[in-house]
């Protein structure tokens, strides 16, 4: 009793709808007349045709002119295949490489179904990081130009009445991170009633979306949604998570796989540079030295703190260089505000932690630097992504000290290729060591002035105390893997008695 009692309290998202229909999982078929085999699950790495055009995907006039004029001249291959099958009211999981069009693959077949009958909203979109709702919100609203879209972002960091006035206005398509809907969802009585009708659930980046630090949030958002909707997962990873989801589908459920595993793309020149630790700053500033000659127009770089991300920003500025900050200690106007000088061209380096490293797609990013290496592959997957997207080049040149070999070995494991030495020489990379180590020593300085490690702690307090106030301080991953446990468990008993 105890037992069962506890399956209940710990059972999967209800996240695909709970229709009539018998659970089938459809794999992409070769042709159209191409059986379909009950209760499979078959990965496809097959690319179709590149001859279609967005015409032979059933979509509205209006919305192939609006890709001609977005300057999409064909549909790429998870659109090609994802489509379709929306517009056909199948459940899809796609998982494609960064890059490849994921968006519209989503966003183009719900606002098919929009203009055939625009009402509420239609669509909740849900993103694990504030600025991908923000570039979401920008891809919706210029690929549903000619519909009159209503689009609202609610994230955190912004006014939340504000934002409790724009749900009431009913626009049609909802972009939110699970943090902040889920407070307005539980501070108004009214806001629940403003999704009863929503035609469809699209968890973008679904492999971050749920990830355990999300789950009370997505619980709060599903019971608010109704069960015949449709649910889209997207995302560039897959996860055991997502493949668990997929098999408990009540719905019939198409599953589009453009790999397997990790991988980066064929016109991404991957480096790394061997750096003794104390000089990281100097070939930093050595390579951003190149970037003329080596005709790149814009840079990210990618930092493992916010600590780190800011004291570089400090160093940076000391040594002349025009940057700007994305991290989660500057409020949401001053994130925005970085981003947008970053991808209008008036900073041509941006600095960020990894709340960068997901689907920010900005066409002038031709380097990416990996001033620390990340802890997982995945993270050093998605951070590299951000160049090199839609067939266009990139490089990507990774710092490795002393502590980092094993890193970069696991990385080099999981994408499958050796990265390259990056060529240069020490004699002149060090020639500018002493105006470094001036400029941080004056950094440190100003980072002490302007009061940052003490709004640092005074965050790290706040977070430990809410972790605390939820449980989650000392034994939140063993409830994770309790949980993971248990849903495993229920689908192989369930699975045991079908076939008895």
């Amino acid at each position: 009793m105890e037992t069962q009692q506890t399956l209940e309290e710990h059972k999967p998202f209800s996240l695909f709808s709970n229709k009539s229909t018998p659970k089938t999982l459809i794999p992409t078929p070769k042709t159209p007349t191409d059986p379909i085999p009950p209760k499979t699950l078959t990965k496809s790495t097959q690319n179709p045709p590149n001859s279609l055009q967005f015409s032979d995907l059933t979509l509205s006039e209006w919305a192939i002119d609006t890709c001609r004029e977005l300057g999409m001249k064909r549909p790429t291959p998870v659109q090609q295949r994802c489509i379709p099958r929306i517009l056909a009211g199948d459940d899809v999981l796609g998982i494609a490489q960064t890059g490849s069009g994921k968006t519209a693959a989503f966003a183009l077949p719900i606002l098919h179904r929009l203009a055939e009958a625009p009402y509420g909203v239609f669509a909740l979109v849900l993103t694990p990081t504030r600025e991908l709702a923000y570039q979401l919100a920008e891809q919706f609203r210029a690929l549903g130009s000619s519909v009159g879209l209503r689009c609202a972002v609610v994230v955190g960091g912004m006014d939340v009445i504000r934002q409790l006035q724009e749900l009431g206005r009913r626009p049609h398509v909802v972009i939110a991170t699970p943090g902040r809907i889920k407070v307005l969802l539980e501070e108004s009585p009214d806001i629940p009633a403003v999704f009863s009708k929503t035609k469809f659930l699209v968890l973008d980046e679904a492999d971050r979306v749920l990830d355990a630090g999300f789950e009370d949030a997505l619980r709060i958002v599903f019971q608010c949604l109704p069960k015949n909707r449709q649910t889209l997962l997207f995302s560039a990873t897959m996860t055991s998570e997502l493949q668990t989801l997929l098999e408990l589908s009540a719905n019939k459920a198409f599953f589009y796989e453009a790999y397997e595993g990790f991988k980066t793309v064929d016109s991404l020149k991957q480096q790394y540079v061997l750096v003794p630790k104390h000089v990281k700053d100097v070939y930093l500033l050595y390579i951003l030295s190149k970037m003329e000659d080596l005709k790149i127009r814009s840079a990210i770089i990618f930092v493992s703190t916010c600590r780190n991300c800011h004291l570089l920003t400090l160093l940076l500025e000391e040594l002349d260089q025009t940057v700007a900050a994305l991290h989660s200690h500057k409020s949401q106007s001053l994130r925005l505000a970085a981003l947008h000088r970053f991808k209008s061209g008036q900073v041509p380096l941006l600095l960020a932690t990894d709340v960068a490293s997901r689907g920010l797609d900005i066409p002038t990013v031709d380097l990416v630097i990996n001033y620390d290496i990340p802890r997982f592959p995945r993270d050093y997957v998605h951070r590299v992504g951000r160049t090199a997207r839609a067939g266009r080049g990139g490089m990507a040149v990774s710092f490795v000290t002393e502590n980092d070999i094993l890193l970069v070995q696991g990385i080099e494991a999981v994408i499958g290729k050796q990265l390259e030495l990056f060529k240069c020489k020490e004699k002149d990379v060090l020639a500018d060591i002493t105006k470094v180590y001036k400029a941080r020593r004056v950094a440190s300085m100003r980072m002490m002035d302007d009061g940052f490690e003490v709004t640092a702690k005074a965050r790290k307090e706040q977070k430990l105390k809410m972790l605390a106030e939820k449980g989650l301080l000392k034994e939140g991953s063993k409830k994770r893997k309790k949980s993971k446990f248990l849903i495993k468990t229920k689908f192989e008993n369930s699975t045991t008695k079908g076939s008895t």
